[in-house]
């Protein structure tokens, strides 16, 4: 894959303190890719999903997206990106509309009807209405999900987005990433049970 086609991380190290968390780490994340990262507790997930989404800055190694660190072109970086933390990060007095309203709005103009649809792929179209703190768990995955689809970023980078879910919620979402990967988006996606999402999917693991 050249540099340019998409995510490449070149020899990423990581300190905190006197822990070295992320040891020379790289990877490369083409169009149309799926990279499934896992590990055990404290192996660096967590630390290298913010490297990648520009919060943290490695000692060593760099990020490059198209060809360009993403410190370079901090702004187009964040355009291309749609990220889902291992919390849904939703506002409870607003309902699941409001929050994609507000939340989406940050990337791009957006309208009512794309936020509808994104809820209805979800699943959760029903819930449009409703306040975030009366939702389930799963719900609230589901509505997050929606907001990774409604930014309409090419590269999604997704923290544990399974947890929470049910059967019918997990087939949704592998069934998304699937479409995602076939029309030439790429993902990172943190997980501990292997994917099965219709499409090929490599991994790279942690200690």
């Amino acid at each position: 894959m050249s540099s340019a086609a998409g995510l490449s991380v070149e020899s990423v190290h990581v300190w905190r303190g006197d822990r070295h968390v992320l040891k020379g780490v790289s990877f490369e994340l083409g169009v149309g890719e799926l990279l499934q990262v896992s590990g055990p507790n404290g192996s660096g997930k967590t630390t290298l999903l913010r490297v990648l989404t520009g919060l943290l800055r490695p000692e060593r190694g760099r990020v490059v997206w198209q060809g360009r660190e993403i410190g370079a072109a901090p702004l187009d970086y964040q355009h291309a990106l749609a990220y889902a933390s291992h919390e849904p990060a939703l506002k409870s007095d607003l309902t699941a509309l409001e929050n994609l309203r507000f939340l989406v709005g940050l990337k791009r103009r957006v309208s009512l009807d794309e936020l509808h649809g994104a809820l209805q792929r979800t699943g959760v179209g029903h819930c449009a209405d409703l306040p975030a703190r009366v939702l389930s768990a799963g719900q609230r995955r589901r509505v997050a999900m929606a907001r990774v689809l409604a930014v309409q970023a090419p590269l999604w980078l997704l923290d544990e987005p399974y947890t929470n879910l049910d059967t019918a919620g997990s087939e949704v979402l592998s069934g998304l990433l699937g479409a995602h990967a076939a029309a030439g988006g790429s993902a990172l996606v943190v997980a501990h049970h292997d994917l099965d999402v219709g499409h090929p999917v490599r991994r790279l693991g942690l200690m």
